[in-house]
């Protein structure tokens, strides 16, 4: 499957407006103090949401296929809680699993969380090849 997203900027400043090729829509903005509307998540915060997202739904694919009792997942995420370390960046991921889970389940969902793609594709290697393309004229 090919993951794509289309991002637009508006005339509203830093709002963003992102599709796929599904027809969903939803948006990205910046607080107030750094001159948008504080609309919607900032881009950061759209990057931890899709890890946590991913995370909550790996947990309960595996669950669910193993016949586990995970009834509920919370995941808290924060991006480098205590300033940026000096050679990289962190993310604190905090989970809760709700569900009447025994250790060895509970330990093994953690592996699965730390193996979500989400995870391995923001601890990889990443190449972002850009190039610019001319804007059709009116």
């Amino acid at each position: 499957m090919i993951h794509s997203a289309h991002a637009q900027s508006s005339p509203t400043p830093y709002r963003i407006t992102l599709t796929d090729a599904q027809g969903h829509v939803w948006h990205a903005d910046e607080p107030v103090n750094d001159g948008g509307a504080d609309s919607a998540p900032n881009p950061m915060q759209l990057m931890l949401s899709a890890l946590g997202a991913c995370t909550a739904i790996t947990l309960h694919m595996y669950a669910g296929r193993k016949q586990w009792p995970l009834s509920h997942v919370d995941v808290d995420l924060q991006l480098n809680p205590d300033g940026k370390p000096a050679d990289a960046n962190q993310i604190t991921r905090s989970i809760t699993l709700h569900g009447e889970l025994d250790d060895e389940q509970r330990q093994r969902l953690l592996q699965i969380a730390n193996a979500c793609p989400v995870h391995k594709l923001l601890e990889g290697k990443v190449s972002i090849p850009t190039a610019l393309t001319e804007a059709a004229q009116a």
